[in-house]
């Protein structure tokens, strides 16, 4: 199955009038989102396979960037990484008790709130976010004048 064939490009046109009134979507706002559902599918099925091709899952990868993107000034709490995730509590729980276990996150109770739990990333799991946030990287690069353009169309809606 080829995921990133190289397809037609995608060119909203754009009618005499573009103009919208009030809620109503003209042709381009409908083309516009469109294009962009497609290119974050993509996005999404590109990534889902790097995390793959790495051995994680594309949640433990998710995991993995939103511990290293949200928590740099002080370590991440399971909660607020349940809130990032889009995922319950105890969803949560499991995935770090997995990640753990594979050494990717260490778990530490808070000194201050015995309650809280911190997570933090361990040097296979920075070793491992790198590699794979570098391909995801280098991919959006590659893709960053279709989302330029797909971002100018939003911008308007």
């Amino acid at each position: 199955m080829v995921l990133f064939e190289k397809r037609k490009r995608l060119r909203p046109r754009r009618p005499e009038s573009s103009k919208r009134r009030g809620n109503t979507l003209n042709t381009v706002d409908y083309e516009a989102l469109a294009q962009f559902r497609y290119r974050l599918r993509l996005f999404l099925a590109f990534s889902d396979m790097k995390a793959k091709n790495a051995g994680i899952t594309s949640q433990q990868y998710q995991a993995l960037l939103a511990v290293k993107g949200f928590s740099s000034q002080t370590p991440m709490v399971v909660g607020e990484l349940s809130r990032l995730l889009l995922i319950k509590h105890h969803t949560t729980v499991e995935l770090v008790d997995r990640m753990v276990k594979l050494g990717l996150l260490q778990r530490t109770v808070d000194v201050h709130d015995r309650r809280r739990v911190l997570v933090t990333l361990t040097k296979r799991g920075q070793l491992l976010l790198q590699r794979v946030a570098a391909i995801h990287f280098k991919h959006l690069g590659s893709s960053s004048r279709m989302l330029r353009k797909v971002s100018k169309l939003l911008g308007s809606v």
